[in-house]
């Protein structure tokens, strides 16, 4: 199916500013995943090892480490997005660069990312209500996701990658970054409430 003109379709979900939040929520994630790759060797050569971020006993990467959450699939998560920010970032530099993906490849990164935002959305239920503690770095990737997913599946739709009602696709394409905002709104005051009690000090922390 032909891509409509340019010029009828929402600015995020032309070619190049596509690839700039690609590329950007990519590098971002990578980072933050590279670094938990290292504190997660750190601590596996160490067990007492102090993260960077272990600054209270409800904010700490190092204690999130040890749990069975961490290493879902019998291998630490970090190393799944160290791969899966690798392929957004070269998606992302291929479309900036005039590459031109054929549909199958949309429908491949439209699983990977829907699979990776399913995931961090278990992750993040996981942290805050049966963990109890929050990884800031962990955080940071589940905060690139959520942007990653919303235009993913916006592009997909305007572009005609993924069949769906006309009303749908506009209405994405016009509130897209609505909903992005009202997702980050929903995940601080998921945190706030969860961990109201230390906000306020009367957690003894």
């Amino acid at each position: 199916m032909p891509s409509p003109a340019p010029q009828t379709i929402p600015t995020m979900t032309r070619d190049k500013p596509f690839a700039w939040l690609l590329l950007i929520t990519g590098i971002v994630g990578w980072i933050a995943s590279g670094w938990l790759v290292l504190e997660k060797l750190e601590v596996l050569k160490d067990p007492n090892h102090i993260t960077a971020c272990d600054v209270s006993p409800w904010v700490s990467c190092g204690q999130v480490m040890k749990t069975w959450q961490s290493s879902l699939f019998g291998f630490p998560n970090m190393f799944i997005g160290i791969v899966a920010f690798a392929i957004i970032i070269t998606t992302a530099m291929g479309i900036l660069a005039g590459a031109k993906f054929t549909r199958w490849y949309w429908l491949g990164l439209q699983a990977g990312v829907t699979l990776g935002f399913i995931f961090v959305c278990w992750l993040f239920s996981q942290a805050l209500y049966v963990i109890g503690i929050l990884c800031p770095f962990c955080m940071v990737v589940w905060a690139m996701m959520i942007p990653m997913f919303i235009w993913v599946t916006t592009r997909n739709l305007i572009h005609g990658v993924i069949p769906a009602p006309a009303a749908l696709t506009k209405f994405l394409g016009e509130w897209g970054w609505a909903v992005v905002v009202l997702l980050y709104v929903g995940v601080i005051a998921a945190v706030f409430f969860r961990f109201i009690a230390v906000f306020i000090g009367t957690s003894g922390y």
